[in-house]
């Protein structure tokens, strides 16, 4: 039996290169009380902003949170939006030197508009080409080089910077130093991770990329499409999100499951997020798949009681149960 002490001793100081698409967070909050006379849909009275670091950032987050050391590989625009989400960074005393600026590109901003604890509009403000610059590339080379990593996530928002191009170099890359990766996956470029070791969807993700739809709750169906992804990357691993059924992983030999814990749930935005962080971690550790499985399944539904997008805590890890094998 590994205590959640000994996993979070083994995170410490990990070094982890994120690939992928960063972007804002920005939350308006306030307070419904009329309709509008202009048309019929409500008025939000504003009473706070904010804005937080989200996307690929808030994985860096989340591994900073954890005690590790995220080195962040993305793209922001020249804009207002850009300048700020350097501020941002900086604030949470994360380096941008691997922070890429595109010219005539918009930074990803993702504003939700909350009343009374209840997410009620989202606005996104984005450019989603693929980022075709030559020098990314040659950036990307640099920061392999600049730290001895001990784990690459690529967090893929579909938001261009993870072309095939730029995934099968990374991939290579990370292949001729042994660093081990984890993939967070959407619709574009499903099937563009080749030989990485642990592949991420969620359930609608994995649907979308089969392009099949079947019976979650049958366990041959679920082994036989999971084997099918599996087997089309020739990943060691799949790692499939459930939401309320929990987690899933199978790799060549073996299948692991664990049902949701109980949980408070106000707000699912993030959780990817810091399942992925946590699964990176417990990975660049080599601890075994059935406990990797359970600590980002644990940590991933903590997260899901705060409202927004925010990293795992430390503490809130520590109060919970302890990891059996």
């Amino acid at each position: 039996m590994n205590s959640i002490e000994t996993i979070l001793h083994q995170f410490k100081n990990k070094q982890v290169l994120i690939i992928g698409d960063a972007m804002i967070d920005a939350y308006m909050w306030g307070n419904i009380h009329r309709t509008s006379p202009e048309a019929p849909v409500p008025v939000v009275d504003i009473e706070k902003r904010e804005s937080r670091l989200g996307g690929a950032a808030n994985v860096a987050l989340n591994i900073q949170s954890l005690g590790a050391v995220p080195t962040l590989f993305s793209a922001i625009g020249n804009d207002h939006y850009g300048k700020l989400f350097c501020k941002l960074m900086a604030e949470q005393n994360l380096s941008c030197m691997g922070i890429q600026e595109i010219q005539a590109r918009n930074t990803t901003v993702k504003t939700r508009i909350i009343s009374n604890n209840k997410h009620v509009l989202r606005v996104d403000e984005e450019c989603t080409e693929p980022i075709k610059e030559a020098f990314i590339e040659l950036e990307l080379e640099k920061i392999f080089k600049s730290v001895s990593f001990d784990v690459v996530i690529f967090e893929d928002y579909n938001k261009g910077l993870l072309t095939e191009r730029l995934i099968h170099k990374a991939i290579k890359i990370a292949q001729d130093l042994k660093i081990p990766t984890i993939v967070d996956p959407k619709k574009d470029n499903f099937f563009a991770y080749k030989n990485v070791d642990i592949f991420k969807p969620n359930l609608k993700e994995i649907k979308e990329g089969l392009a099949v739809d079947f019976d979650v709750l049958s366990n041959t169906q679920l082994a036989e499409n999971v084997e099918l992804v599996r087997t089309k990357l020739n990943a060691k691993g799949v790692l499939l999100t459930l939401s309320e059924n929990g987690i899933y992983f199978q790799d060549k030999t073996n299948v692991y499951h664990e049902n949701a814990h109980k949980r408070a749930i106000v707000d699912v935005s993030g959780a990817g997020d810091t399942v992925v962080s946590v699964a990176a971690l417990a990975l660049a550790c080599g601890l075994q798949s059935n406990e990797l499985m359970r600590i980002a399944n644990l940590a991933g539904g903590l997260v899901c009681e705060k409202v927004g997008v925010v990293p795992i805590r430390i503490e809130d890890l520590l109060n919970s149960s302890k990891i059996k094998r």
